[in-house]
């Protein structure tokens, strides 16, 4: 048990409660609701519809589902620690950092969409493309990348939950992932999907909440001008190295940029995990753009608006009588906790603010677990990339269903184990999440050309991440030695070895794979990636119908989708330009327009402008939280319709 500060504040009986109740009610939830598609839609969970959603997933639950699978644990208690250690500028830059890789996916999403209709992964294609060591080695990267952010949402959610409830470590890190497994079983991807929409307007709703107590009815801030106040008597105790002024309220911040920088390479590590390419293909193709655009701007309020909310609101409270330990601070231990959060919620909210902290971790937990880094994405991979393709070419879809379930089991127990060993060795979630990018940046420029560039080459897509991870890691570890001397957790946690060792890692590839490819340059045809084909899933279109659901067979399906395909082909082509342009504005807005005259100038916010700017703040939260609650409805609305008719009146939707 943790004797940290004021903490634990509850029982273990809270977390267990939390974790295996709401786990459990999630899994029986779903479970039902996957009956109930079958049952009334005729929704049978073949492999194409277990692992792809039949590619029927609309741009609103496209975007909530983006927004969960971007938010992790780390989310909320990293940006909530960076905006109380760095000021309104780390606010900022981490949200921003990581909404440009999303942009970029957008482009790469309907690129895939285009070329590829039939794909099942991403890998599919680099197999296709350049054989065997090409496809080994892209799937090993997204292997580590799943591995190491299941890893972090678990770490990150044990070290929460010991310091706030007392709870096991190990016990966490084996129970989230129980519930996770047991609806994505039963339900695949479009199970998956749904829990994430539910995740994530819960998430949204307790934002808004605490956000309208910080601001609004708080006896302790109350509104943006107090918090103006408090921040400038916090930036006088405790000035913040490299700000301008050594002021919370600038966007001249030194270290603020370099979270930007940390986060923008680990956000585009993210575009190798075959999870977001998974989101891709289960999305109906004149969807896929909106909602990716729609993702990334709703994403941004996640941290923007939390970090803006508990991070200033730490910093801005530490030093009055309210805090729970005035007069001391928080300690570096406490703050390298993520303990920033729970201190800043119990402040304006008591112990029912720290119960909200409990369920938005959680609620991060299990929905980014679910949105494929510990379920579909990994299943998806091992099912088609590796038995599919070098174990049983033949499969069927009844026996990649049942090789996907065996993987659903086993990446649950790895990656709690793993988890469990790095908590007890002292790996903290800031360290996981911010150098990840080092490790698997150096196969984004690769994985893009796949796509992009018909003559990149065969030995391009092997060499180049190879190389570029060998000289980032390198870096890495060369930096922090030549700083601080010695080679430590600690010292490879400073911002300059990271930020060193994550541009290296995304930079070094675009002059290594021109000049590898051009050594022996190919000339692809992208016609060949229609070859790729559906899944026989004959077998489960019998079995259905022995079960009395009225399904179409599996070569109807196929002549139907393909007919739709190709009278679209020439809209994808236009959404794809679309989605260049609007990811080159809005990434050159939060990047450049938006933050840099105020870096320039080394602007210190007035009381009137930050007042403004918590306006702003707002609005993007509810920008956020109504695409992301309503969307998904209004375009549903039909489906939910025929869905309750046919329950009431217990006769297929279709009649």
């Amino acid at each position: 048990m943790s004797e940290t500060g004021i903490f634990p504040i509850f029982d273990s009986g809270a977390g267990y409660g939390i974790i295996v109740g709401l786990g459990g009610i999630f899994a029986i939830l779903m479970s039902l609701t996957t009956f109930a598609l079958k049952r009334y839609f005729s929704e049978v969970q073949d492999s194409e519809m277990y692992l792809t959603a039949k590619r029927s997933i609309k741009a609103g639950l496209i975007a909530s589902s983006v927004v969960s699978s971007w938010t992790l644990s780390a989310t909320l208690l990293t940006s909530t620690t960076f905006g109380y250690s760095y000021g309104i500028a780390s606010t900022f830059w981490y949200g921003a950092g990581c909404s440009v890789p999303i942009l970029t996916f957008a482009v790469l999403a309907i690129e895939l969409k285009r070329k590829a209709p039939n794909a099942h992964t991403f890998l599919e294609l680099v197999k296709h493309r350049y054989g065997a060591p090409g496809h080994i080695v892209l799937a090993v990267y997204s292997l580590i990348y799943q591995i190491f952010i299941a890893v972090n949402l678990l770490v990150g959610g044990a070290d929460v939950f010991n310091l706030v409830t007392g709870m096991n470590k190990i016990a966490v890190c084996f129970l989230f992932p129980l519930g996770v497994c047991i609806y994505t079983l039963f339900g695949g991807i479009k199970a998956t999907f749904l829990t994430e929409w539910v995740h994530t307007v819960i998430i949204y709703i307790i934002m808004l909440a605490s956000m309208f107590v910080m601001y609004t009815t708080s006896d302790h801030v109350g509104s943006p001008g107090r918090m103006w106040e408090l921040l400038k008597d916090a930036s006088e105790i405790r000035p913040v190295d490299g700000n301008a002024g050594g002021e919370l309220l600038t966007m001249r911040s030194f270290y603020g940029g370099l979270v930007g920088l940390i986060f923008l390479g680990g956000g585009f590590s993210a575009t190798v995990d075959s999870q977001l390419f998974q989101k891709a293909i289960a999305a109906d193709p004149k969807s896929t753009v909106a909602g990716y655009l729609l993702g990334s701007l709703c994403w941004f309020s996640i941290p923007f608006c939390i970090a803006t909310t508990f991070g200033l609101g730490g910093a801005a409270l530490e030093h009055t009588p309210s805090w729970p330990t005035y007069p001391t601070p928080l300690s570096p231990a406490e703050i390298n906790s993520a303990l920033v959060m729970p201190y800043t919620a119990y402040t304006i909210m008591g112990k029912g603010g720290v119960v909200a902290v409990l369920l938005m971790v959680f609620q991060a937990i299990t929905s980014a677990m679910s949105s494929g880094l510990e379920t579909v994405a990994v299943t998806s991979l091992v099912t088609y990339d590796f038995y599919r393709s070098y174990i049983n070419p033949e499969a069927t879809g009844e026996r990649l269903v049942f090789i996907s379930h065996i993987a659903v089991v086993t990446f649950g127990l790895l990656t709690a184990c793993v988890a469990v060993g790095l908590t007890y060795a002292g790996f903290s979630v800031t360290f996981i999440v911010t150098a990840i990018g080092i490790l698997i940046d150096g196969a984004v420029i690769p994985s893009a050309c796949t796509l992009f560039w018909k003559k990149q080459s065969k030995y391009a897509i092997v060499l180049v991440p190879i190389i570029s991870s060998l000289a980032s890691i390198s870096t890495w570890i060369g930096v922090a030695y030549h700083k601080h001397g010695t080679v430590t957790i600690a010292t490879l946690s400073d911002f300059i070895p990271t930020v060193a060792g994550n541009m290296l890692a995304l930079t070094a590839p675009i002059i290594l794979t021109p000049l590898i490819t051009y050594l022996k340059p190919e000339n692809y045809d992208f016609e060949k990636f229609k070859e790729l084909k559906q899944v026989d899933d004959s077998g489960f279109d019998v079995k259905a119908q022995t079960e009395g659901v009225a399904v179409k067979t599996a070569q109807e399906r196929t002549e139907a989708e393909l007919v739709n395909l190709q009278s679209i082909e020439k809209e994808l082509y236009v959404a794809r330009n679309y989605a260049l342009g609007a990811a080159l504005f809005i990434a050159i807005s939060l990047t450049i327009l938006w933050p840099i005259p105020m870096y320039g100038t080394s602007y210190i916010f007035s009381k009137q402008f930050f007042t403004g700017w918590i306006v702003v703040t707002f609005i993007w939260a509810f920008f956020g939280a109504i695409v992301v609650t309503l969307l998904p409805i209004v375009e549903s609305r039909r489906e939910i319709y025929l869905f309750f008719r046919a329950v009431i009146t217990r006769r297929s939707a279709s009649q």
